[in-house]
């Protein structure tokens, strides 16, 4: 079965839905040197480690795991602004990996990125108005007092007073820098936004205002987020589907609901039984799943399957095979021998 583009169509793809996005095979391995003046390659992190997923188009797809799991990496890369090692990258019908200079330019005023840290984001020197400013003129988009006028407008899309142009990112919160940040990255219209876990430097109080903003803004302008995140709880309130990464692969895939009443891989259920209830009834009857040991080395992954060291239910084939990524149910995907 082939996609509208002629392609053989992803598994689980559903073919009434458009995708926006399609990654296949993606590898990101950076390198380790060694030797004098480090000229010799003396193996590799391997952050991204081979994914395969897609994303419809309006659709929000969460991306979780632990930190140093390849997430970031993985969003960056998809936007090439990491090269990737191996794999595929379909923007739109665009193979991204191919692209260079003015061709790749132009296909990154559709894709854009909100990144974590509002404070590290935003250049001290520029004033608000030149940080928003900055991709339109780059991409000779608009310049003088259009420009201005387009600024002030994305100042009020994001609830943002247009009189704060002239100011310069100290004189912000951080909830209003984040602000600034989804504002710059909606400067040139794009159709698909990384989210690197936009609220995760927020107060509390703060986060949820964000959060409604990413909805409304997806809502009004139909825009696709790939939405990077640790607070699992977020991430089942505005997520259409779930991602679970672990050491650079994906072991879990599905719609979010199903993936957080119904947890197949061990790994997954751990991450779960971490997370909250606010029933104290429920709380006290849940059973946590405490996670012996540390996170592999990306640079030195276990054989067979990358979780087998610290799961609790690992068998001898775990240690030997690394399990297929499988369709347990309708549009349910894990990575695990107990499920085959």
């Amino acid at each position: 079965m082939a996609d509208g583009n002629g392609r053989p169509a992803m598994a689980g793809q559903d073919m009434g839905r458009e995708v926006l996005l399609e990654v296949r095979g993606l590898k990101k391995y950076f390198p380790i040197n060694a030797g004098i003046l480090f000229q010799r390659e003396v193996g590799a992190i391997k952050a991204v480690d081979g994914l395969d997923f897609f994303i419809y188009k309006g659709e929000t797809l969460g991306l979780v795991g632990e930190s140093g799991c390849g997430k970031s990496t993985t969003g960056r890369t998809i936007l090439q602004l990491y090269r990737p090692t191996a794999g595929s990258v379909i923007f739109e019908g665009v193979e991204l990996t191919t692209l260079k200079g003015s061709e790749l330019r132009h296909m990154r005023r559709r894709m854009q990125m909100i990144f974590q840290d509002p404070y590290a984001s935003l250049n001290p020197r520029m004033t608000v108005g030149r940080i928003i400013g900055e991709p339109l003129e780059v991409h000779k988009v608009a310049r003088g007092k259009e420009l201005i006028k387009r600024v002030q407008e994305l100042l009020e899309l994001v609830g943002l007073n247009s009189y704060f142009i002239n100011r310069y990112p100290h004189e912000f919160s951080g909830g209003q820098r984040q602000r600034i940040g989804v504002a710059r990255a909606l400067a040139l219209n794009p159709s698909f936004i990384v989210a690197d876990e936009p609220i995760s430097a927020l107060d509390v109080s703060i986060q949820a205002q964000v959060v409604n903003l990413l909805q409304d803004l997806q809502k009004d302008l139909g825009l696709t987020y790939l939405f990077i995140a640790h607070d699992l709880s977020m991430v089942r309130h505005i997520c259409d589907r779930v991602a679970v990464m672990y050491l650079g692969k994906i072991v879990e895939l599905a719609e979010s609901e199903e993936l957080y009443t119904n947890p197949l891989q061990p790994y997954t259920q751990a991450l779960l039984s971490a997370v909250p209830v606010p029933d104290p009834v429920v709380e006290k009857k849940r059973q946590r799943i405490i996670l012996k040991g540390d996170v592999p080395s990306p640079a030195n992954p276990p054989k067979g399957c990358n979780f087998c060291t610290r799961c609790p239910v690992a068998m001898d084939i775990c240690f030997e095979t690394e399990p297929p990524f499988v369709e347990v149910s309708p549009g349910h995907w894990a990575a695990c021998h107990r499920l085959i």
